[in-house]
């Protein structure tokens, strides 16, 4: 549903503009080009051509955007009120109109010059307006982001501009509805909240579609509830309380929580959903038993080689290597011997380095430490679980809406942060019993659907191998096309890319 609506709504827009080029003179066809229609008008409405690169901008150009369309709308005698909250709000509709009416036509230049409305007003009008439109799309229909680390590597690069789609899993109601518009958690150079908890709405999704297993998926990271005022999402709280213990943190740090909708924005691959059991053996992803049906993942292997391997070399059979990020402990690829050496490489690469001359053997370098991951237990139950062989014998289930589980020693490990957090139960355990909201308990329904999140690049991507879960709240949308990508200078191969 959410699609469609997105769909029909693009589609009112630029059907209307092809109406509005024709009467403005301008051929017909550019209407239906990006970016290339706004330049159209900017040319045909005389405005410095610098007002085009600004859409380019993250955020603020959304609302450029909008406002040179509202200076198009002028051109057509337009300056009502309400003809600029059209143009905002409802463009689908109203572009139409003005395109296809035998009462509406093109004006011009002249008749905007002859307008007596101040610049002032009118930059204080047009900027409202945008600012209120660009606020519903970026909440309701698509948000930009950009890609910071390479947790999703080869799939997403570093430096990648996505649109995330909100329309995919549904619109989701924001829980803290009053806030800074174009901030997410913090007012940048005051480092103070950017909204406040007075009026705080439960969890409402509109149109809901469930999460599609392989789909790339936007969500709010659910270990970042809690968090210390020193180092924010930088350095994680329960991984602080895990190395230091709950008291000196609390004893050293000042602690802060955040809600739902205002904690970091993450991006992964969904990679099993609610009902289904996951396993990984020897890096291999198995859910319900059978291998993951998305192959390309990336890692670490060691490559040996007769003759000597360089960046050059690697990038020019088609591998790409990540050599900029620079909170990463170690880039794709090193020497770690005569002959030896260490590579990040997805699947597909792996058949690429083969060919080079030289090389002899390809393995998978295994991670085998111990200990490391969910659900970080040792009372007495040690899973032993390492992020290349995952779940143990039984796998891994995941939590889905209206299903019953026996509330078992192993059970209560993997799941009673669910119960006790995610679905906001008091949790309590004495002399070996349970006890949920102040009863005892045996068994546990689940109120809501959860997913599991992997990074593609395995071996360097903190994902729910770390923390677990995420829950349907948790859902922000689906990362659905590539807009921009900039390494040194554009990526042209990336501009405009759907992701798979």
């Amino acid at each position: 549903m959410g699609w469609i609506i997105f769909i029909v709504a693009a589609l009112g827009w630029h059907i209307g503009m092809f109406g509005m080029f024709k009467k403005a003179g301008i051929e017909s066809w550019k209407a239906w080009v990006p970016f290339y229609n706004t330049w159209c008008m900017i040319e045909k409405m005389e405005l410095k051509k610098y007002w085009f690169f600004f859409q380019l901008v993250p955020i603020a150009g959304q609302f450029i955007t909008i406002w040179i369309t509202i200076k198009f709308v002028e051109h057509f005698g337009r300056f009502g009120f309400w003809h600029h909250a059209a143009t905002t709000l409802v463009p689908f509709l109203y572009f139409p109109y003005l395109g296809f009416s035998n009462n509406e036509r093109y004006a011009g230049t002249a008749v905007v010059k002859n307008y007596k409305k101040s610049s002032v007003r009118e930059w204080i009008d047009a900027a409202a307006f945008a600012v209120v439109a660009a606020t519903i799309i970026r909440t309701f229909v698509f948000e930009a982001y950009t890609i910071p680390t390479s947790s999703m590597e080869k799939t997403l690069l570093v430096n990648d501009f996505l649109f995330v789609s909100k329309t995919a899993y549904g619109p989701r109601i924001p829980n803290t509805p009053i806030a800074m518009p174009f901030v997410h958690h913090t007012i940048p150079g005051l480092n103070t909240k950017s909204y406040v908890e007075w009026v705080k709405i439960p969890y409402t999704r509109w149109f809901a579609s469930p999460v599609k297993r392989n789909d790339v998926v936007v969500f709010n990271f659910p270990g970042g509830d809690t968090l210390t005022a020193e180092y924010d999402s930088e350095q994680p709280y329960y991984d602080l309380v895990r190395a230091y213990g709950r008291e000196e943190i609390w004893d050293r740090f000042t602690i802060k929580t955040r809600p739902v909708d205002k904690r970091e924005n993450y991006v992964k691959r969904c990679v099993a959903i609610a009902g289904d059991t996951l396993k990984v053996i020897d890096g291999q992803l198995y859910i319900d038993s059978k291998p993951s049906a998305f192959k390309n993942t990336s890692t670490f292997y060691i490559v040996r080689s007769k003759n000597n391997l360089d960046e050059e070399l690697l990038k020019s059979a088609g591998i790409h290597l990540n050599m900029t990020e620079k909170e990463q402990v170690s880039n794709d690829f090193n020497a770690v011997g005569s002959g030896v050496y260490r590579i990040n490489l997805s699947v597909d690469e792996v058949a690429k380095l083969k060919t080079i001359s030289g090389v002899e053997e390809v393995k998978r370098d295994a991670d085998s430490s111990i200990n490391v991951t969910y659900p970080y237990c040792y009372n007495g139950f040690k899973f032993n679980w390492t992020t290349d062989n995952f779940g143990g014998e039984e796998g891994l289930w995941v939590p889905k809406k209206d299903v019953t589980i026996p509330l078992n020693t192993r059970n209560i490990l993997l799941y009673r942060r669910v119960i006790e957090v995610y679905e906001n139960n008091e949790w309590k355990e004495e002399n070996g019993k349970v006890w949920i909201n102040g009863k005892e308990a045996t068994s546990y329904t689940f109120k809501m659907n959860y997913y599991w999140m992997m990074g593609d690049n395995r071996h360097k991507s903190q994902d729910s191998r770390f923390w677990g879960f995420v829950p349907e709240d948790h859902i922000v949308g689906k990362a659905s096309l590539i807009w921009f990508s900039w390494e040194g200078g554009p990526r042209w191969n990336r501009i405009f890319k759907w992701i798979n």
